[in-house]
Formats: structure tokens, C-alpha cells, sequence
């Protein structure tokens, strides 16, 4: 039994260790400008363990996976979780109603899950 047990502490470790490696798009809010160009403020939670493993930039993406924007974050956000930052001024083509927002970070790269936002004034 104390080996049953000892094994499942294990296993359950392992899947939260495993878990907690990738960036997690709490919310993101969309604002339009008054010249057509679009604002994304978006909220990250990963668990940063320093300069050589940190949430380092999020990205906003056309439906076909085109980049139209990224935001580069020069730093790790250890004690500063979740965490929000924003880029404005992108330009997005006509005809898209929505984008995707996708995280990375410098270990495990972009993130497998993506946030998908729908345009205001679309």
C-alpha cells in the first residue's frame, strides 16, 4: 500500500512539474482606434523560474497563422503572477472578424493551446 501510494505522489508531481512548464492566456481585452488599428492587452500566468525560463513574448495571429503583431517581454515575471501587458497599433486585414493570441516562453517555446478573440467593430 505504501508503495501505491508513493507512486501516485510521483505520478502526480510529474503531471503537475509537466503542467506548470507551459504559458497559460488568462484573458485578453481588444480595443479598436479611432484609425482602424486594434489594441490587445493580455494576461499571462507561467511559472517563471528566472532569466533562463520566463513567459518571453505572446502573439497575435491571423485565423491561417500569418503574425500580425508579437509583444516581446524582456524579463521574468517571478513574483508578479498573472500578469498583464499590451500592444497597440495593429494593423488587422480586412474581412478577419477574429485572431488567435498564442504565449511563449524561452523553454518549452509557444505554447500548444491558443486564445481566440473576436473583433469589436467586425
Amino acid at each position: 500500500m505504501r508503495l501505491i501510494l508513493i507512486a501516485l505522489f510521483y505520478s502526480l508531481a510529474l503531471t503537475s512539474y509537466s503542467q506548470a512548464g507551459n504559458v497559460e492566456i488568462v484573458n485578453t481585452k481588444v480595443s479598436v482606434g479611432h484609425d482602424g488599428r486594434y489594441g490587445f492587452a493580455v494576461t499571462l500566468r507561467h511559472a517563471d523560474k528566472g532569466w533562463d525560463h520566463f513567459a518571453d513574448r505572446w502573439d497575435v495571429l491571423a485565423p491561417d497563422g500569418t503574425v500580425l503583431g508579437s509583444r516581446v517581454l524582456m524579463h521574468p515575471h517571478v513574483n508578479e503572477q498573472p500578469f498583464t501587458r499590451s500592444l497597440s497599433g495593429i494593423s488587422i486585414p480586412p474581412g478577419l472578424k477574429s485572431v488567435n493570441i498564442r504565449a511563449h516562453d524561452k523553454q518549452h517555446g509557444d505554447s500548444p493551446e491558443l486564445f481566440s478573440v473576436t473583433l469589436p467593430g467586425r
